[in-house]
């Protein structure tokens, strides 16, 4: 396969990482100090939230890492390969830790949403929970499909 093939996608992967990256460095210390804000008693909330989106932040990351490098294994013309497969499973529990964190975080966004009176942010909560799970879930049928392709063409590899 022609190196570069693709280029469109590692592109869209990077653009996809750069607002997150904008968000983390500028919107979420302010969510944080919001949320301080609105309850100054229990000072450490604003921590709590710190933890909670830098938390999932590093797994987005490191998944958005690994689909680069699943990118350069289909320029390299080794997309069957347990490289791959590895890269893929990767990706699967990236997003299913994404949504652990944030179901861990549900409480905190119960708290602003109380405390402001805006269930959508409950909303935004439960769309970043269902989104992560639905890329975990496509992975992991991904990761099989591959699986069983690579052991069919090493069965196929054998007979010949």
């Amino acid at each position: 396969m022609k190196r570069g093939s693709t280029l469109f996608l590692k592109i869209v992967v990077i653009l996809i990482g750069i607002p997150i990256l904008a968000l983390c460095i500028f919107v979420v210390p302010k969510i944080a100090n919001y949320a301080a804000e609105l309850y100054p008693e229990f000072a450490y909330i604003k921590y709590l939230v710190l933890i909670v989106m830098y938390a999932a932040a590093i797994p987005f990351y490191f998944a958005l890492h690994q689909a680069l490098r699943l990118l350069s294994y289909i320029d390299k013309n080794i997309a069957f390969s347990e490289l791959s497969v590895r890269a893929l499973k990767n990706i699967k529990y990236c997003a299913t830790t994404i949504s652990i964190v944030y179901v861990a975080g549900m409480p905190l966004f119960y708290l602003m949403a109380e405390m402001d009176d805006a269930p959508g942010i409950i909303v935004l909560g439960l769309i970043i929970i269902f989104a992560s799970m639905v890329i975990a879930v496509f992975a992991a049928v991904l990761q099989k499909l591959l699986k069983n392709a690579i052991d069919i063409k090493s069965e196929n590899d054998l007979t010949i």
